[in-house]
């Protein structure tokens, strides 16, 4: 480090749609893939850091996986006897030079450079939506596609669904939900948060559409969550909604600990999946700076969704992307 110049710690909030995306995370070499991490860090080249700015980034998501806000830590070290950028100055600067419209900086903040976005969250919440009333992809609104995944149901057994979402409930080993290729050493999770609901209605609906159209979100949180964890536990979950499975069932899965089962092999499609916050506790003033969105159980849309027919189940067929979690 050059005399007089300071490097900066800076832990950032983002949010992007991910349907152009090959994951979260950077793909480096001559790829046509493209992930977000790529055009942030692209953006932070105008920065002019004496060494080049590296986003460290806390959840990494699976192409098509949306983020209503997730989070990185980033070095910034100027010139000598330039001061740090302040939080909002950097925040401005990322977005204005940002290339892509489905990616926006939220907020940043100083934190110590010891802090690691990745190790020093402590909680992690996702969201995953569902419509029912969908019989045909054209009743499905434009706006709603890639933001949902469209049921070809008419209904779900919400209650059986809820019954069994408590079986997920504490700590157990979930390997009957982990994908093949997870970096992960251990499948025990504690998962704090399992909650099926009914969804306000979706604005971009037309009225004469809201009384078909029907939506749900599966709301899960925990410290961490193994590689498409989220995604297994959601299809097996619609499984139940839709009488295929009994709750009872989900629970015998889960104690299998067989991730290659008659059912456990579904995943939802990614399109409907949104990371919705990354929480960090023992910050002091760092932590009460964090975002809204990042703070509150509040709900969001994602993005569109690629054409062609509603998806329904999908067996594995692929492996972790850029060592994504999901």
């Amino acid at each position: 480090m050059g005399s007089g110049s300071v490097r900066a710690r800076y832990l950032v909030y983002f949010q992007y749609l991910g349907t152009d995306f090959n994951g979260v995370a950077a793909v480096r070499g001559a790829q046509r893939a493209v992930g977000v991490q790529n055009y942030l860090e692209e953006a932070a080249e105008r920065l002019k850091s004496v060494v080049p700015v590296k986003f460290v980034v806390s959840s990494r998501t699976d192409a098509g996986v949306h983020a209503l806000s997730n989070a990185a830590h980033l070095d910034v070290q100027r010139r000598s006897g330039q001061p740090p950028f302040p939080p909002e100055v950097l925040t401005e600067a990322l977005n204005s030079h940002l290339r892509h419209p489905d990616i926006r900086v939220l907020q940043a903040f100083r934190v110590p450079s010891d802090f690691h976005a990745r190790y020093s969250a402590t909680s992690r919440t996702y969201l995953y939506r569902l419509a029912t009333g969908c019989t045909r992809p054209d009743q499905l609104s434009v706006f709603e596609r890639n933001r949902c995944w469209a049921l070809r149901t008419d209904r779900l057994e919400v209650a059986a669904m809820q019954e069994a979402a408590q079986h997920l409930l504490g700590t157990h080993d979930f390997s009957a939900f982990q994908s093949a290729g997870s970096p992960s050493t251990s499948s025990v999770r504690t998962l704090r948060q399992a909650l099926v609901s009914s969804h306000p209605p979706s604005p971009f609906v037309l009225p004469q559409e809201c009384r078909r159209l029907q939506f749900w979100s599966l709301e899960f949180e925990s410290q961490s969550f193994l590689y498409r964890q989220v995604r297994r536990m959601t299809a097996i979950l619609v499984a139940v909604g839709l009488g295929a499975l009994t709750p009872t069932q989900v629970k015998m899965i889960l104690e299998s600990r067989d991730p290659l089962g008659r059912h456990q092999t579904r995943v939802a499609p990614a399109h409907g999946l949104f990371l919705k916050s990354v929480l960090y506790g023992g910050l002091g003033d760092f932590a009460a700076g964090s975002p809204a969105c990042a703070q509150q159980q509040s709900q969001g849309p994602g993005t569109r969704r690629a054409p062609g027919q509603p998806e329904d189940f999908r067996p594995e067929t692929s492996g972790p992307k850029a060592g994504g979690l999901e």
